[in-house]
This record gives C-alpha cells, structure tokens and sequence, in this order.
C-alpha cells in the first residue's frame, strides 16, 4: 500500500493532517527551524550547522537569514553562493532546489503545496504537492511567491511583488501578477 509521503513525493493528492509519519516529520523540522531562528546572529557557524542538519542538500557556501522556515526540509537544496533575506519560507512538500549565485531579499515564499479546486475534496483536507526550480544566478526581489510547478530559468531577474505562476525562461526579468517575462537580459 502506497504512504501517505509516497503519494506527497508522487505529487499525489495526500493527507498531511492526520499521517502521523508526515506530523512528526514536520514537527521535527519546525523544532529545528525554532532553534535556528533563535540562534544569535552573531554565531554565523552554528546556525550554518543548522541549516544543514535542516535542509536536503547544500552546496558550497550559504546565508540564511533569521527567520527562516519549511514544512520538512528534506526536499530543499541549496546551490553555491545561496543568500536569504529575513522572512523566506519554503513549503517543501516536493523539491525546491535553487542553483548557484541565487540571491532572495526578504518576505519571500515558495510553495510546493496547493489544495484542490473542488471545495468536496479540499474539505477532506486533501493536498498535492509539485516541485518548484529555481535556476542559477537569479535574483527574486522582496515579497515574491514562487508556487509549486514552476521553473525559474538561468540569469533571471524577477520583480518585487511578483506571484510566479508559471515557468519563467532563462535571461530575463520578469514581474507582475502573474508574473511574466518583460524583457530579455543580455549577458
């Protein structure tokens, strides 16, 4: 029989409420987020630590700004050279992964969780989750909500207040809600 988590990683319709694995799992996570968030500032090593006993996957260095959540952390990755401003929060029901050189100012938000249209099934507290990526050299100004299918390509500028619904293509900036691509970046 298929898991609750299965059907999550499956980009299934699941139930996260009442899977008492899923539950766990997401109390962990948010106890290790509470420890990083109420580490001090100054203790740069230890809350680098931390965010690697959080996350999936880091690659080279990164900055994480307090403060910082996700639901699980095991589906996030982190390229080289990452940087979060204050406030990112990652609903990491299925992989976020970020590339190399990814900057993010603050308030932002990446959800790989969404609830179905039909008002019956979300009711029943049913969720999918899809994967969410995010290319290198990017920049995402302050307030922005990437949601879960998106890709966001290479070299791409995306605008402050922008809600990303949809794939974004490489060397671009694009903003707007819905966020669409505005004009090409040379490079």
């Amino acid at each position: 029989m298929i898991t609750e988590k299965e059907k999550m990683l499956n980009g299934e319709l699941y139930d996260a409420n009442y899977d008492k694995s899923l539950i766990e799992e997401r109390i962990k996570c948010k106890k290790m987020c509470f420890e990083y968030n109420n580490t001090s500032p100054e203790k740069t090593k230890e809350r680098v630590n931390l965010i690697k006993k959080i996350v999936g996957k880091t690659k080279g260095k990164f900055l994480i700004e307090q403060p910082f959540m996700c639901d699980y952390g095991y589906n996030v990755e982190l390229g080289k050279n990452f940087y979060s401003n204050h406030n990112l929060i990652i609903l990491d029901c299925a992989k976020v992964t970020f590339g190399d050189n990814v900057f993010i100012a603050p308030n932002c938000a990446f959800y790989a969780a969404s609830h179905p249209l039909d008002y019956k099934t979300r009711n029943k507290g049913l969720e999918y989750a899809k994967p969410i990526k995010v290319g290198n050299n990017v920049w995402i100004g302050g307030n922005v909500v990437v949601l879960g299918g998106v890709t966001i390509g290479n070299n791409v500028v995306i605008g402050a207040g922008s809600v990303v619904t949809k794939d974004i293509p490489d060397n671009c900036l694009a903003y707007g809600v819905p966020a669409k691509k505005i004009k090409d970046i040379k490079n």
